[in-house]
């Protein structure tokens, strides 16, 4: 069955994360994706995260599965007649340079969308096309510090942290991906394309939409998570349990309390209605905290899980990257999919998406450095004689 992104063909120039994340996406989704690299250096996630022993980026496999690769110096003219030739029979163009680089070398939006009327032109960046600040570079960590979020994170008095994954870059490809599926919606009626631009700042301000809402209503800055949620006053946080394991809970509404009185054991409990509502104070946040840090100690963290699950609680146990491969929710789902073995790995992320008559995939084969730089330009209409010409002026 074919993808909800059949027939569309996506020309991935970006590097490392926001914009590969979001060109896998729309491949999953069905699409055909070329991506468009330096000759003889390539995407920099080629380089980063090298497993040993096997030579291959994680970071690369994890963005880039399943797209083939061409090599083309964009800076030079023959590589940019090239890409010119390229974006004739595409749908959509991603970059994530720092803004007004491809507009340096000839490639803006203008001058594309006359050779292509129908391009999707799409930017990431770091912290958007237009103000003072544009032209600065960045990645994920500055995104996540520029952005807010890692001013929130962990305890009063000790220091912050940015979180254990790639966030900003996350939030930025989600964007970039979702502007490129409504840019194509918007093409079905005008039959035009358009510009969409998207920033690092961009998605981690509108991943905090609450906490940024609440800061603008109220003037007050929510504050450091410690363990739990600063606008969330009920049972809402993480807690050690008595073998060093922790468990997180997603609150203890008024329908869900005597069952968590019973699963504890502490009739005591039954007294205090007021720990088991949304509703409660910051002081009774801190007192929920201090008596149930206590009690998840009492016991280990698998029976905790059994009695939880009994009486119907909304957690779950922290659990590390191995222990979500290895769970069959995960596999059931096709979050994780086995692979014949490739590059040393015989399982490789699904995708978080189903679709039902449009089925979602996954790329099971990494394109080595210009693997397909040939049979594209054949492709395209190059012959046998502008390509050596190509290769022997370095634009390919």
């Amino acid at each position: 069955m074919a993808g909800a992104l059949e027939g569309i063909r996506v020309l991935d120039l970006s590097t490392l994360v926001q914009g590969p994340q979001a060109a896998a996406m729309l491949h999953d989704l069905g699409a055909e994706v070329i991506k468009v690299e330096l000759p003889e250096i390539g995407d920099v996630g080629r380089h980063i995260g090298l497993v040993p022993g096997i030579e291959h980026s994680s970071v690369f496999i994890a963005c880039n599965r399943g797209k083939r690769s061409i090599t083309v110096d964009l800076r030079v003219p023959d590589g940019k007649a090239v890409l010119e030739k390229l974006v004739e029979t595409a749908d959509v163009l991603l970059s994530n340079f720092k803004p007004g680089t491809l507009e340096e070398w000839g490639l803006s939006y203008e001058h594309l969308a006359a050779i292509n009327p129908r391009l999707i032109w799409a930017a990431g960046s770091f912290l958007g096309p237009a103000g003072p600040d544009a032209s600065r570079e960045g990645a994920d960590m500055v995104g996540q510090a520029y952005g807010g979020s890692v001013a929130s994170s962990g305890y009063d008095g000790l220091p912050v942290a940015p979180t254990g994954f790639l966030m900003a870059d996350h939030c930025g490809s989600q964007n970039l991906q979702t502007g490129i599926l409504a840019a194509l919606f918007a093409r079905e009626r005008t039959g035009r394309g358009q510009r969409v631009d998207v920033s690092l700042l961009g998605g981690q301000v509108w991943a905090q939409a609450t906490e940024f809402t609440h800061y603008m209503m109220t003037g007050e800055v929510v504050g450091r998570t410690n363990g739990g949620h600063p606008l969330v006053h009920a049972l809402y946080g993480v807690f050690e349990t008595g073998d060093g394991g922790a468990l997180a809970i997603a609150g203890c509404p008024d329908h869900l309390w005597d069952a968590m009185v019973e699963a504890t054991e502490h009739p005591e409990l039954h007294d205090n209605p007021r720990f088991g509502t949304y509703l409660a104070t910051p002081e009774i946040r801190e007192e929920l905290f201090e008596v149930f840090g206590a009690i998840f100690k009492e016991r280990p963290v698998a029976e905790w899980e059994e009695r939880l699950t009994k009486a119907g609680q909304r957690f779950a146990k922290v659990r590390t990257h191995a222990e979500v491969v290895a769970d069959p929710q995960t596999a059931a789902n096709n979050y994780v999919v086995d692979i014949p073995d490739t590059w040393g790995v015989s399982k490789v992320l699904g995708s978080p998406i189903t679709m039902t008559d449009t089925p979602t995939r996954w790329g099971t084969e990494v394109a080595e450095l210009g693997q397909h730089t040939e049979e594209i330009l054949l492709e395209v209409g190059f012959g046998w004689d502008e390509i050596a010409a190509l290769r022997d002026s370095g634009a390919i």
